[in-house]
């Protein structure tokens, strides 16, 4: 009878990359154009006025300005003058 195990594979050992999921931008802080504000697994957040959503479910800005969470929709408040304002109902933009 053998004293050594056989130098069988085993089943375990496979490990994936981080995500790195999550808010990326809060309430107030200032986004560039093209900056990530939200990735996400699934909708838990939507996209409002000058935000999009990528095929992965990635929120990002569209435009430079102030994000603004409103619900589960989030906003952006735009600093140049030549993009034209959002004013939702019971938002106070300013």
């Amino acid at each position: 009878m053998a004293h050594k195990k056989g130098q069988g594979s085993t089943q375990n050992g496979r490990d994936s990359n981080p995500q790195f999921r999550g808010i990326k931008l809060y309430g107030g802080q200032v986004a560039q154009s093209g900056s990530i504000i939200v990735r996400q697994c699934g909708t838990k957040f939507h996209p409002g006025h000058l935000v999009r959503m990528g095929k992965d479910n990635t929120l990002y800005a569209v435009a430079n300005g102030t994000v603004k969470f409103r619900g589960r929709y989030v906003d952006l408040i735009p600093s140049d003058e030549g993009v034209e304002a959002f004013a939702a109902a019971g938002s106070a933009v300013n």
